[in-house]
Parts: structure tokens; sequence; C-alpha cells
């Protein structure tokens, strides 16, 4: 193994908090990655690494043969892009996001970053659970709404905001609603308690505790439980756009709907070490994002008609 890989080795190392988490990433034992550590404190005579039976931490050494080895793989990725004229090599980019997100916004334009960047592998994992949001060798996640983690960098590329609406068929069966608190003796649709978004907020009042029929933790249970008719929901306008303009979904009391919008951040590590892979999606998810898609149904009819 020559020392730039093996310098690739221990920035996967520190990424991911383990010899074992690394090896994943890299497909290769423990062991090996393991040995590769080792042959590198044996040439500079020093740890690079202080180990216990949970964890790896680095050493004032390894700290700084850290960030000199991110300058290293850096300058090389660069000496790369400057004879293949900026086309990303051979990769893989690991993306973790919302499935909301990356089901309803992200994928449509999957294909076309793909046929950009024939040569790069795209790996997406939808999560919602809590935690270090890079974990698992990740390069980049995508988070709705506010961030709790300072120690990374967030780089917001769009908005939404959340709608409240209903399906014509549930509206025809239970009676309009002229105001958030008719929502009291209605049924609704909802995320699970634990989940931030399960509170309801609309335009100058109190956060509104709704009446919950059926719970789940993912978006996309909700959305098709609300087009049967169900119950009414509240969910992003990114994922609910379209049967909006098609009249699938009817927003409910629109001058009284929250205006605000969530941020959507693409969250990564470095701002100075930014690979090509990722320096890539970033600037894709701006270009893709900057006029977020899922607006065009404003321009359209507000609504189908009320039954």
């Amino acid at each position: 193994m020559n020392r730039y890989a093996e310098m690739l080795v221990l920035v996967r190392a520190v990424k991911d908090g383990s010899f074992s988490g690394a090896a994943r990433n890299l497909g290769c034992t423990p062991s090996a990655v393991s040995k590769a550590i080792a042959r590198i404190e044996d040439r500079l005579g020093v740890l690079l690494f202080s180990r216990t039976h949970r964890a790896i931490t680095l050493t004032r050494e390894g700290e700084a043969f850290y960030a000199a080895a991110l300058e290293a793989i850096a300058a090389v990725e660069s000496a790369d892009a400057a004879i293949t004229g900026g086309l990303i090599p051979e990769d893989t980019l690991r993306v973790r996001a919302m499935p909301i997100f990356a089901q309803a916004a992200l994928a449509p334009h999957v294909p076309e970053f793909c046929r950009r960047h024939p040569r790069l592998k795209l790996e997406v994992h939808l999560r919602i659970d809590p935690g270090h949001v890079l974990d698992d060798g990740m390069d980049v996640a995508i988070q709705v709404g506010q961030l709790k983690d300072s120690s990374l960098v967030a780089r917001r590329f769009t908005s939404t905001r959340w709608i409240i609406c209903a399906a014509p068929a549930y509206l025809a069966a239970h009676g309009t609603l002229e105001a958030p608190e008719d929502l009291a003796r209605h049924a609704c649709l909802n995320f699970i308690p634990s989940i931030a978004a399960s509170t309801w907020l609309v335009r100058e009042a109190e956060p509104i505790k709704v009446p919950s029929r059926v719970v789940a933790n993912q978006a996309s249970m909700l959305m098709e439980l609300a087009r049967t008719g169900l119950g009414i929901v509240r969910l992003t306008e990114l994922q609910v756009a379209d049967d909006l303009a098609a009249g699938r979904l009817v927003e409910l009391f629109p001058e009284q709907q929250c205006v605000e919008e969530d941020p959507i951040f693409a969250v990564y590590e470095s701002r100075r070490h930014l690979s090509p892979r990722v320096r890539t999606f970033l600037d894709f998810l701006d270009e893709t994002f900057s006029e977020p898609p899922w607006r065009h149904w404003r321009k359209t009819a507000r609504n189908a008609p009320k039954p």
C-alpha cells in the first residue's frame, strides 16, 4: 500500500470514528486498516491514535498529520482534475437524505446528475433516525429544518413550507373547514409524537395539537392515506405540489396557512478540504433547486373547486 492509500485509510478512519467503520466503507478488513495505520506510525515514530476498546481519538501528532493528509489528498485530486478537464474520477458519493426530500425532490433529478458524471457512483441512504448525520461514511446529508450540530458546515440551497390539506373525497364526506379551529372536529393524519412536525403551525396562532386518527413516522405513508380520503394531513409543499396542482389534494384555509419556510441544508464536514465529488454535488443542488420546482402549483389555480 502506497503512502497516498495509507492517508486515505487514515482519513476514512477519522471520519468514521473506528477502524471497523473505515473497513466497511473501504471494502477491506479492520485488520488491514489497523496495519495501514501502524505502518504510518512506525514510519513517523509517533502514535496517531489513542485507542480504547470502544473508540479511537487522534493524538496531537495525529491531528497534525490528519490536517496534512487532507491537504495532500486535495492536492492529488486537483492534479487529477487538471489533466481530466475537471471530470470526476471513479469514486463513490454517499448521501444521507430525509425520505421526504429524496423521493419527492431529489430522485427526479438524479438521472441528470448521473448523466453529467458517468464515472461517479451515487449511494443514497434514506434515514430519519437521530444521531450524527455523517455517520457510516456519509459525504453529505440533506436536512429539512433547523440544524442542531454546529460542528458541521451547513449550506442552505433551498426551502419549503408546510401545507395543511385534504382530498376532495374527505371534504365531500365530512364538510369543508373555514379556520384552523375546525381541525378539532376532524380526523387528522399525523407524524408520531416524537417527530417535531407532529405539531401543526398556522399563521399568527399558537401551535396546534391535532386529534390524530392515524400516525406514522414516514411522510410517504401519510401522503398515501390522505389521497384515499382518510383524513387531513400537513406535509411539505415539495411533496404535495403536484397533487395540489392536479386537484387530488386541496389546501385548507389558505389565508391562515403558515407562510414561513423551513430551510433545506446540505451538511458536510469541511469547507476547506472539499473533495471534487462533494463540491460537484453541492453545485448541482444549488443549480437544481435555486428556484424550487415545487412552487409551480402556485402559478396555476390555487385549489381544485371545493365540494
